[in-house]
This record gives structure tokens, sequence and C-alpha cells, in this order.
């Protein structure tokens, strides 16, 4: 496994917050706890909401509070990245989102950026990779809004799936689904569509298969 996908990977165990081991995550992961405790700290460079240390456990935790918003100079190169990124992707809307927000920015940046920054940055992701599902958004986002069935085919299996919600991880999104082939909840990685396409049946609320129902579970 490579370790961007590893990272992914503890990222999903960690984000029910839940307290969990080093151990355990070795285990889960097939990796020494050495090397656990490296991507705890480069999780945690990155910005990913990492709460524990050595001995304890770690857990995801959200951020307890957004205002005063007061970013680093290597924070601020990873939004400008994450944003020329989106800038660039076919999704017509988010594209104009994202110019929107870089004017926004540019007019309460300070004028002084003389600090260079002290790092190069993570993304839990490569971009390359990551690129693969921005073509697969526009669709996803129609689907979800408009409570639309989807026919996804993911690492050559076709699968018929109700789009929930999409979740961003740094440079990678995941669609949290109902999958109606495997009669289960899922989150699929956008990067890892092969190709989709609107089926013509809506879906509506069903006890067991809705988003409410699957935040229970998390809890």
């Amino acid at each position: 496994m490579r370790r961007a996908d590893r990272l992914m990977q503890l990222v999903q165990i960690l984000r029910d917050g839940s307290l969990h081991r080093a151990s355990d995550l070795a285990r889960a992961t097939d990796v020494s706890l050495r090397t656990i405790y490296r991507d705890m700290e480069t999780l945690a460079a990155s910005g990913v909401p990492i709460e524990g240390e050595r001995g304890i456990g770690y857990r995801v935790t959200a951020a307890i509070t957004l205002p005063p918003l007061n970013l680093t100079m290597t924070e601020m190169e990873a939004l400008h990245l994450g944003l020329n990124a989106v800038r660039h992707s076919d999704d017509a809307e988010l594209s104009a989102a994202a110019r929107a927000l870089s004017d926004k920015l540019d007019a309460v940046i300070p004028e002084d950026r003389s600090r260079a920054p002290n790092g190069s940055g993570f993304a839990i992701y490569p971009f390359a990779d990551a690129a693969r599902g921005f073509q697969h958004l526009p669709m996803l986002r129609q689907a979800v809004r408009t409570r639309q069935k989807l026919e996804v085919v993911l690492q050559d299996k076709t699968r018929t799936v109700r789009p929930l919600r999409l979740d961003y991880w740094g440079r990678l999104w995941t669609c949290v689904v109902w999958c109606e082939t495997t009669n289960q909840f899922d989150e699929i990685r956008v990067d890892q569509i092969t190709s989709q396409r609107i089926l013509p049946s809506l879906f509506v609320d069903e006890a067991g298969k809705g988003l409410a129902d699957y935040n229970r579970l998390k809890t």
C-alpha cells in the first residue's frame, strides 16, 4: 500500500471520533508502531485535527471554533494550491467559486508576505491521482441534490448507488452512498470511479438507508 493510501485509510479509521490505540492502527494497516507514530505526526502537521499521543491513543476531532482564522504561510500555500486545483476543474460552478474565494482572500491578507513557508506542506493524496475524480464531481453533486440514483463502475464492478453526501479530505473526495448492489452503506473514493451515469429513477427516504441512519452508525 502506498503511504498516501495508508494515510487516507488512517483518517477514515480515526474520523469516528473514538480513541484508537497505535497498536490497533498498526495492525489495521500492517505497519510498525514507529511508522504509525510518524504518520500521526505527518497528519497533524498537515492540518488534520488529530488529538492524542503515544501510549494513549489517537482520534480525529472537529475544530472547536473557526473565527478568528489565523493561517500560517504553509496553510496559505496549501489553501491556494487547493483553490488553484478547483479553479482548473471541469466543474464550472466550483471553478467560479474558487476564483471568487481567491479574490476575497487577496483582499484581507496582510501586505507583508515576506515570511517564507516553513515547509512544502502535505496533501493526503497525490494531485495527479485525485484529479482523475474531478470529472465526476458535477454529476455526483447533481445526484446528491436531486436524489437521483447512479450506476457507477468501481474497479471493474458495476454498482447501483444512492449518493447521500460528498466529503473533501484534502485533494481527495469521497461520497457516502447507500449501495443497492451490496445492500449497505459505503464511502466510495471519487478518484476510483471509472465511469458513472444517472439512472432515470429517483430515491426517497427509507428506514435504515438515509444519511441520518449513516450518521447514527458513525456515532
